[in-house]
């Protein structure tokens, strides 16, 4: 007898074949094709509905809200079943107690909530023991990232580091992986990763490669200096030989518009050439981060409380404003790759919920400021713990990229709250990337664009048993009405449950139905290699 048995789906089974009617049976949580008995615990009928492969978030924030409800309904509720965790160089493990205020600044911008146990997560072993505790409606993997491995061994300090503490990040990192991490993540334009060497980041890569560990990187540039980012990126992958993804492989700012033509010819080049480089894209032409990521990331090398306080000072702050507003100045300026001010939203500012949902012009002309005032003020009265997003992109880019046979897709949604305003990305990637590129646009197939959130990603992140309908596999599945699929996430209302899903079944079990969720967790922190 079955656990499952579904009957009269139309299957489209992960590889980019076209669909077709058929049934499946769960047992033991793995899938049982062409099920030879109609006895089941559980029948579900089928008919009229899509069966897909759970979908796979290739880049994901969730480790920071880890077994929260929140975290269940932002992925469960949009058919994600397994995420990658631990991205952009920010993942919830391994810290020191010593630094930890610092590291816990830094991934506020995700999470509004630390556990208590979280000053014992000084090894990757250790935040498994407390991960496993948790009831989750989605498996994980995760990144060591290298700001918070950076953090733990040397604060937030501007300059490379010394062999020790390169040995000591090495030592960290090889632990990190033994216990199962997936690899190694950086946030090239975050502090402190930023003020990595390249010759440190090869380095740290070395370590992961006996593990066949991936290497994803939040570039150094994503604006007038991609192409120059995405050649050090892969560099990464051929000195330390192992493979390489491209995070949210986008570019940003109306001067950058095109250049994908070039990233992704050296993207294939590097594939031809023997490194299995990919890159993964959220379905979107905003982007989102910190609101203090506008800001020359030297200048906050002291903390985000020092920031504040420098802050206040007027001259400080014409500096800032002529570092932003020259395009010379060198880092990726998304000040200006926005357009300025009037490209800006702020999504995230809980001091000045009055500020939140509204372009910074906007905010300005509401309190009577001009924008750089404004902008500065949410700032300090939110100890730079802030979050904006910024229209920086062209869709003609997007769909180039997500045409390219490297591309998989990853939401990058940053899941601090159900309740908090954020990017429509967190709760709707997945649909979204289903009516936007499929119904509306129809630049791929339905088949098309399910291979690249199941199969593909499966097949490039090294996950095993996953993201394909075959015999013995695990059972993770979504079941949706094709016609009624809608994301109803938007940039005013970031969070909201999707339409015309009516199952997620997770490791063959039942976690989402109709949208309720059941209570069933068979979720897993998954380890690399195993």
């Amino acid at each position: 007898m079955y656990d499952i048995l579904i009957k009269n789906g139309t299957i489209i089974d992960g590889t980019g074949k076209p669909s077709y009617s058929g049934n499946i049976g769960i047992k033991d949580g793995s899938l049982c094709l062409n099920p030879d008995s109609v006895e089941a615990k559980n029948v579900i009928d089928a008919q009229g509905l899509t069966i897909s492969p759970g979908f796979i978030d290739a880049h994901s924030h969730g480790d920071l809200i880890l077994g929260s409800k929140d975290a269940s309904l932002f992925k469960t509720t949009q058919g994600v079943t397994t995420e990658y965790v631990g991205q952009c160089g920010l993942s919830a493990a391994p810290v020191s107690e010593k630094n930890l205020r610092d590291v816990q600044h830094m991934l506020s911008m995700g999470t509004n909530f630390f556990p208590d146990d979280m000053k014992n997560w000084n090894t990757f072993a250790r935040f498994l023991k407390y991960a496993d505790q948790l009831g989750l409606t989605i498996n994980s993997k995760m990144y060591v990232g290298h700001s918070t491995l950076r953090i733990s061994v040397m604060g937030m300090e501007n300059r490379p580091a010394t062999k020790k503490e390169l040995d000591t990040m090495k030592g960290i990192l090889r632990e990190a992986m033994e216990s199962g991490a997936a690899g190694f993540s950086t946030g090239l334009i975050y502090t402190p990763s930023v003020y990595a060497t390249e010759e440190e980041i090869i380095e740290l890569a070395k370590v992961i490669e006996p593990f066949n560990g991936i290497y994803a990187s939040h570039m150094r540039n994503e604006s007038d200096k991609i192409v120059e980012a995405v050649k050090e990126t892969i560099n990464v992958g051929r000195q330390a030989g192992v493979r390489v993804d491209i995070s949210h492989h986008k570019m940003l700012g109306k001067p950058n518009w095109g250049k994908q033509k070039e990233t992704l010819k050296l993207i294939h080049d590097a594939n031809h050439e023997g490194i299995r480089v990919f890159h993964d894209q959220y379905p979107y032409t905003a982007n989102m981060t910190t609101l203090n990521a506008t800001m020359p990331p030297w200048h906050l090398s002291d903390g985000f409380d020092e920031m504040t306080k420098k802050l206040r000072n007027p001259e400080f702050r014409k500096q800032i404003r002529r570092e932003m507003e020259d395009p010379k100045t060198d880092y990726d300026n998304y000040y200006l790759n926005a357009g300025g001010w009037p490209g800006v939203y702020v999504y995230f500012a809980p001091k000045t919920p009055e500020a939140e949902g509204k372009f910074i012009t906007e905010y300005a002309e509401l309190i009577g400021k001009n924008p750089w005032d404004a902008f500065f003020d949410i700032c300090i009265q939110n100890n730079c713990e802030t979050g904006g997003v910024y229209n920086s992109m062209s869709e003609a880019d997007v769909f180039d990229i997500i045409r390219d046979p490297y591309c998989i897709v990853g939401s990058d949604g940053l899941t601090r709250s159900w309740n908090d305003k954020g990017h429509p990305r967190a709760s709707g990637t997945f649909p979204h990337a289903i009516t936007y590129f499929v119904k509306e646009k129809k630049i791929l197939s339905l088949e098309e664009m399910i291979h690249k959130m199941t199969g593909l990603s499966a097949e490039y992140l090294v996950l095993k048993n996953k993201g394909l309908i075959k015999e013995g596999y695990d059972a993770d599945l979504v079941i949706f009405d094709y016609e009624k699929l809608q994301d109803t996430a938007t940039y005013a209302n970031s969070n909201s449950i999707t339409e015309g899903i009516n199952y997620v079944i997770v490791n063959g079990e039942i976690v989402y139905q109709n949208k309720e969720f059941t209570g069933n967790t068979p979720g897993k922190l998954i380890r690399h290699n195993q």
